[in-house]
């Protein structure tokens, strides 16, 4: 059986074409074709559910509360029956005339991976324009360099495109962390080169309807996942994001004292407790924003968010104002080692207690 997942997210009106062509290109197989939607609100749930009363081979999962690129196309790969697992975005720029040169080559090479590239020499690029092809070329040469030698060969690492063989590839999918940037990138990071891949071209259409989700959000997750890999994976990813936001806040606390110091002539002693306390507000905001954006605090749940984080963080912002005024005044005279000496040791206990207490995360 071929297993064909589809993420999804308002994609009302390119979900059904797309299945329609799917349908009559993969008719002389055993398949299955699954629809992950994110319980988009334009009604794309609603459209496959129509849809499937007439086509029982498409199923559909539709999730509520969970939501996500890689957690959709990893639960969708999970649920899949199929020998051979071929995931494509559902936004219909993924020509699937090509599906066929993908299961083919899967099967008769017995290789683990098969993606749809968009950069070799016979892709054609119509979907993307020219600063965001060499934005994704970019892309793709730094995820390369954090991957596998092994996969020096391959010109894809990001693709939306690919083919998987479940038996040689089903203990990864389960390990794949679904806030990671792209799946496929996941995967081979994790495998650490020890898996067979091939590559076809891929015709990358334009977009007909709706917009692109690539936005802010997605483009941390790739610095994030890059980091992750470059340091073989051992720190955690959100305490890596944990940490880049952590620097924002230094710059805050250090900008905000320096002003008050400097220009408004406040003594060093008396801004300290005003710039921390600045420093942790601006964490919390962008933390909620990036880092733990799966269980992201709104309305309410943020303002009872902000105050535990204030909590949680009261410790600490003690713990720095005593020992950064205990460094500069015993120390160092330098208001900006004695501050980076604070930073430094409440990091952790920020990390930790914020994950499990303010967004009730274990790691």
């Amino acid at each position: 059986m071929i297993s064909i997942v589809i993420p999804t997210f308002n994609e009302v009106k390119n979900i059904i074409p797309l299945l329609k062509t799917l349908i009559n290109i993969v008719t002389d197989f055993d398949y299955e074709i699954i629809v992950v939607d994110d319980d988009s609100p334009d009604g794309t749930s609603q459209e496959i559910d129509k849809f499937m009363k007439d086509n029982k081979k498409v199923k559909l999962i539709t999730r509520v509360g969970r939501s996500g690129l890689s957690s959709a196309i990893k639960e969708g790969l999970i649920f899949a029956q199929g020998k051979y697992l071929l995931v494509l975005d559902g936004d219909g720029q993924h020509d699937p005339n090509f599906v066929l040169n993908m299961i083919k080559r899967i099967k008769k090479n017995k290789v683990a991976i098969v993606i749809g590239s968009r950069f070799l020499n016979s892709s054609r690029l119509e979907g993307l324009s020219k600063k965001r092809s060499l934005g994704s070329k970019i892309a793709n040469k730094i995820a390369g360099a954090s991957l596998s030698n092994n996969y020096s060969n391959l010109t894809d690492h990001l693709s939306g495109c690919f083919c998987l063989n479940k038996e040689m590839t089903k203990n990864l999918i389960r390990k794949i962390e679904i806030n990671g940037f792209k799946f496929l990138y996941e995967l081979l990071s994790l495998s650490k080169g020890k898996l067979i891949v091939e590559e076809v071209p891929l015709i990358f259409k334009e977009r007909r309807y709706g917009n692109s989700k690539l936005d802010l959000a997605i483009v941390w997750d790739f610095f994030i996942s890059i980091l992750h890999s470059f340091t073989l994976r051992v720190i955690p990813r959100r305490a890596i994001s944990f940490g880049l936001v952590g620097f924002t806040g230094i710059f805050v606390q250090l900008f905000i004292t320096s002003f008050l110091t400097r220009i408004l002539l406040i003594e060093f002693y008396d801004a300290l407790p005003f710039a921390i306390i600045c420093a942790a507000t601006s964490n919390f905001f962008i933390n909620n924003q990036v880092t733990f954006r799966s269980n992201r605090l709104i309305k309410l749940a943020l303002l009872i968010g902000f105050f535990k984080f204030l909590l949680v963080a009261s410790l600490p912002i003690i713990a720095n104002i005593g020992i950064t005024t205990a460094f500069y005044k015993y120390t160092s005279a330098d208001t900006f080692i004695a501050q980076i000496a604070g930073i430094v040791i409440v990091y952790a206990w920020n990390y930790l207690a914020s994950s499990s207490f303010v967004w009730n995360k274990s790691n």
